[in-house]
């Protein structure tokens, strides 16, 4: 079935988070916005925060607070429902953060944070790569972080080519994906102190696109399959609990971002910049429940 559109006119939306009223938040990375925003049930558009950065990802813990990956910034920072700052941290030392692009809570009330391995300004430029991206020097890396204290408390990965999306699955292994490679990985990240990269599976299609590609973000559903956007590939992506493609959701615009479940029926939103807009596709379950710990 085709995709529906739910909102346009947003400027490079990323970061999709769906409320219990049929409303949505989405960070907006074009130059001209640089915000968070909520979209009505309608798809209205109000401005809750300007960052001023390059707002990425985005998530909610169980007290209704936002949590943004803020690329452009270098920096996690967390606000309230009216776009009052309440916390942030940018890492200290090695751990400094880079490029911020998305995050989630774990079942155990942590958060879990890409960083896709190189500050903004040395590789894009808007929203394109510069010439030579792909020979850089990427420290891709994956954070464990208390978001009770603001702090680093491990990095399970680090080296990936473009660190990206990253969501929880049903058996309680964290996933994250690598933008450059196409590959989903998998850690144990609550039963090892050192948790091993494990190549869950790829999304990439061979096509004659002689553009990059990739996955971005993603998000798993109760059926137990992961449902990954991969950015100009035009589709979201479906793997199965091997690892395998089940099958590919073709969208309206060809660059999605990031994607989520609603919370009231079986669709899937899904962000996409190359026309500034956010999807809306039937699927056959409804969304994973997201983790959403309470913290003071």
């Amino acid at each position: 079935m085709a995709p529906k559109l739910f909102a346009k006119g947003i400027g490079a939306p990323e970061g999709p988070i769906c409320l219990p009223d049929g409303s949505m938040y989405v960070t907006e990375m074009s130059a001209s916005t640089l915000c968070i925003t909520r979209l009505d049930p309608l798809g209205n558009r109000r401005v809750i925060r300007t960052t001023g950065g390059r707002p990425n990802g985005l998530t909610t813990d169980g007290h209704g607070r936002i949590w943004i990956a803020e690329a452009g910034l270098r920096a996690l920072i967390c606000i309230d429902d009216s776009g009052n700052e309440i916390r942030r941290m940018q890492g200290e030392g090695t751990d400094r953060f880079l490029f911020p692009n998305d995050l989630c809570f774990g079942p155990n009330g942590l958060l879990y944070m890409t960083d896709s391995g190189m500050a903004a300004e040395d590789f894009i430029n808007g929203q394109a790569f510069v010439d030579g991206y792909m020979d850089l020097d990427w420290d891709g890396r994956v954070y464990e972080i208390d978001p009770a204290a603001m702090k680093v408390l491990r990095v399970l990965d680090r080296k990936i080519r473009f660190t990206n999306g990253i969501a929880f699955g049903p058996d309680d292994h964290l996933y994250a994906n690598a933008s450059f490679t196409g590959e989903i990985y998998r850690y144990d990240a609550l039963g090892k102190a050192a948790p091993e990269r494990v190549v869950f599976g790829n999304v990439l299609q061979p096509d004659s696109n002689p553009d990059f590609k990739g996955p971005d973000g993603m998000a798993f559903g109760t059926d137990g399959r992961l449902y990954c956007t991969v950015y100009n590939q035009k589709n979201v992506t479906v793997l199965d609990r091997r690892g395998e493609v089940a099958d590919r959701l073709i969208l309206d615009g060809p660059q999605p971002t990031n994607c989520a479940f609603t919370l009231d029926s079986q669709k899937l939103r899904v962000t996409e910049v190359g026309k500034g807009q956010v999807e809306e596709i039937d699927v056959p379950c409804e969304g994973l429940p997201l983790h959403l710990p309470k913290f003071a």
